[in-house]
């Protein structure tokens, strides 16, 4: 009899085992967690996947993104270079009459020459006022001194050569035979001629006429 009653016990205790573990071959209803086995001797619980809905941020398009806007940069302005003052002319001091020895070329009416042999001068006149001068002159050397007194311009002859020197004489103006205002040299002394600078004799050359008084004083 006691050997039966403890087959009876061991034989309900199975059952209440066999009731407790479940099924064996899948998951529980109603999506309970489900036992595997794990690899170290255990088992571990995985819980069933519920589906999650994940709400993205919509992504901002590239067009949408405002633009940095590049601000330009200064431009560095030089200083304007100060403009130079305008040199004012030179005012030259108005020619004396009272240095110009020639009375007759003074007192002759339109234009005239004076010629300063002693000073090495000469001037251009018109009605009694200087409008050339005073500038250089070199006169004729000892043995060909140039005559003193009042002529008159004869001819003038732009580019002349000397027959009797063979020597050039540009912007002759004669106001007596072989004697006139040309250009030549005013560290030599001429053979009668009046040297003038080549700017100098180009003036006289285009201001006396024919006719026009030269007076030469020592």
């Amino acid at each position: 009899m006691k050997k039966f009653l403890v087959g009876v016990t061991a034989l309900a205790t199975a059952l209440v085992l066999t009731a407790c573990s479940g099924n064996s071959g899948g998951g529980t209803p109603g999506g309970g967690a489900v036992a595997q086995g794990d690899p170290a001797g255990g088992t571990t619980t995985t819980s069933a996947s519920v589906p999650t809905t994940s709400s993205a941020a919509p992504a901002t398009s590239s067009s949408q993104t405002p633009s940095s806007s590049t601000t330009p940069k200064p431009t560095s302005s030089k200083p304007k270079p100060t403009p130079k003052p305008t040199p004012k002319p030179e005012v030259k001091p108005a020619a004396n009459v009272a240095d110009v020895p020639c009375k007759a070329a003074l007192a002759s009416p339109g234009v005239s020459a004076c010629v300063d042999l002693s000073a090495l001068k000469t001037w251009l006149l018109q009605d009694g006022k200087v409008i050339y001068g005073p500038v250089k002159q070199l006169p004729g050397k000892k043995g060909h001194a140039t005559p003193t007194g009042v002529f008159h311009v004869s001819n003038k002859v732009k580019n002349y050569h000397s027959k009797a020197f063979d020597a050039p004489m540009p912007n002759s103006v004669f106001f007596l035979p072989g004697i006139a205002f040309h250009t030549g040299s005013l560290s030599v002394y001429s053979h009668g001629c009046i040297h003038l600078s080549a700017a100098a004799s180009q003036k006289y050359f285009t201001t006396l006429q024919s006719g026009d008084v030269v007076q030469v004083v020592a």
